[in-house]
């Protein structure tokens, strides 16, 4: 049975929460303050967090922050401020999901349950990094690296050079690309294409200028260039 921890100063809604998350099946612990929580979170362990940001002695974005210096466990933050800068904020700092005062229950509830289900997958896939010359690609960190240098990729830029680098020896038309990547009909329009794969070229030579990694293929398509 997992284990939630809830840091909620108001004693009401504090309450309010716990009923609901145990009758959904969870243990659960209460902490009322934003010392107690934080050590709560590192003398035990729990399976997600359930945090308000306006707290005594230390604040939520504080606990946010301590937190993710050792722990990747789901917080969901639960707070009366709305300002669509305050979520991205408290996301960018590591927070799994932004749940808005006053909530539902039952939303609460179903947040709890995705966000456990999330990062119970992706903690049973197993660290799979992929290599080719001096890139190395993390599937589930999502994060590449050229001799040891991370590459800022966008989304698209990622999943071109992953679906290349999964498939070393295949030539991959524009059609091929586009479908995998898209999820749609490839119709003929090939700028989309052209574009992210032009950014994702001149990112690579730009940090290694003395190696080539992707290959044109006149008339079939692309690939990465043959170790």
């Amino acid at each position: 049975m997992e284990n939630i921890l809830i840091i909620e100063d108001n004693q009401d809604v504090n309450l309010m929460l716990s009923q609901a998350i145990k009758e959904a099946g969870y243990n659960v612990k209460s902490s009322f303050t934003g010392t107690d929580g934080l050590n709560e979170i590192k003398t035990n362990s729990y399976n997600l967090i359930l945090l308000d940001i306006m707290l005594p002695y230390k604040s939520g974005d504080q606990i946010l922050r301590e937190v993710r210096e050792f722990s990747s466990v789901p917080i969901i933050i639960i707070s009366a401020k709305d300002m669509i800068s305050t979520k991205i904020d408290l996301l960018k700092l590591g927070a799994d999901d932004y749940i808005t005062k006053p909530f539902d229950l039952g939303e609460v509830v179903a947040r709890v349950e995705s966000n456990l289900r999330r990062y119970s997958i992706s903690v049973a896939e197993p660290n799979t990094v992929f290599t080719y010359k001096d890139i190395t690609l993390n599937t589930n960190t999502k994060e590449v690296k050229i001799n040891g240098n991370t590459l800022d990729l966008t989304a698209k830029e990622y999943m071109i050079l992953e679906l290349l680098i999964k498939n070393q020896n295949k030539v991959f038309s524009k059609a091929n690309i586009y479908e995998s990547i898209w999820n749609e009909e490839y119709i003929g329009d090939d700028n989309a294409i052209k574009t992210h794969l032009s950014n994702l070229r001149s990112k690579l030579k730009k940090s290694n200028p003395d190696e080539n990694y992707i290959e044109t293929v006149w008339g079939l398509g692309y690939r990465l260039f043959k170790c």
